[in-house]
């Protein structure tokens, strides 16, 4: 176990330190989200009480978009001189690889996020501080979701060439259950309503999505990278 911690930190490490040197997803990303964030002020009235409607709903809508151009990076930066080839044919098995890659990415969409979460409250008014724990909890349960999903999807799409297409249109599908869940909690949370028996079961929803496809990627994950 401590093996298969180590190699996926070094996987991981080595993902962040590519990133930190590029920047190619961390400012697509950011450069997304904030476009979004500034045409949607334009097209919705801040002001309006039905902000608080549909606003778990528009930060998840930008999360997922922005995170889609980010996971699409974790394996297609693989693919030059081989490198790929040679991660999965190094002792580390595929499930460190998965691992490692996933929390390379789970650190860069998270980063995106909070950086977008202020200005979104600039924009459209919402005083997120006020539930920012139990918002912050929804974030990182939400996050893992998107980031397992997207890793996986990314691994399988990697060699192929509308894989800019397809990773969206496989990931977004599955995520449903879990950016309902995302949504309605935020919509909750932004809206000054506490966690509570009601919403409460959206919240055991996204530890059953995270739980039950992190395990399900790192089983497959080897059929998926080898075949």
């Amino acid at each position: 176990m401590a093996a298969f911690l180590r190699q996926s930190l070094i996987i991981a490490a080595k993902d962040l330190r590519s990133e930190l040197r590029t920047k190619e997803a961390l400012n697509a990303s950011l450069a997304f989200s904030m476009v979004i964030l500034v045409l949607f002020s334009f097209a919705f009235d801040p002001s309006s009480e039905q902000i608080q409607e549909f606003s778990g709903g528009l930060l998840w809508l930008v999360y997922s978009f922005a995170g889609a151009l980010a996971l699409n990076r974790s394996f297609a930066r693989e693919m030059q001189n081989d490198c790929l080839d040679a991660l999965i044919a190094s002792p580390a098995p595929a499930s460190a690889l998965f691992v490692g890659k996933a929390l390379a990415n789970y650190g860069l969409l998270l980063a995106v996020e909070l950086i977008s979460l202020p200005v979104f409250g600039i924009f459209y008014g919402v005083h997120w501080t006020q539930r920012f724990w139990p918002l912050l909890l929804v974030m990182l349960l939400a996050t893992w979701a998107l980031t397992t999903i997207g890793t996986m999807f990314s691994a399988l799409t990697v060699n192929l060439r509308l894989r800019e297409l397809m990773l969206p249109t496989l990931v977004y599908p599955l995520m449903v259950p879990a950016l309902m869940a995302a949504m309605t909690l935020t919509t909750d949370l932004l809206g000054g309503t506490p966690l509570n028996p009601e919403n409460m079961i959206w919240l055991r929803v996204l530890v059953a999505f995270d739980f039950i496809f992190t395990a399900l990627a790192v089983v497959f994950v080897d059929t998926v990278l080898v075949g």
